[in-house]
């Protein structure tokens, strides 16, 4: 697997638990189906608001994001 950025996410223990349980009813594991939403979520943002700027997008820093080896 290629190196990929990491993130915290701090999520209330309600949510938590209803994530947990429609990613298994969904046949998902907890971080595809986080992917899946964020996906979604982006492509609405895009339909409503334009594409996101490429430029801008390479622009912002990922370095706190990325594994250092």
């Amino acid at each position: 697997m290629k190196n990929q950025p990491e993130m915290t996410l701090r999520i209330p223990e309600d949510v938590l638990r209803k994530l947990l349980y429609v990613a298994e009813a969904e046949g998902r594991s907890p971080n595809n189906h986080i992917l899946m939403l964020l996906r979604n979520n982006i492509q609405y943002f895009e339909r409503a608001k334009g594409r996101c700027d490429a430029a801008k997008l390479k622009e912002i820093d990922l370095s706190e994001y990325l594994k250092e080896e």
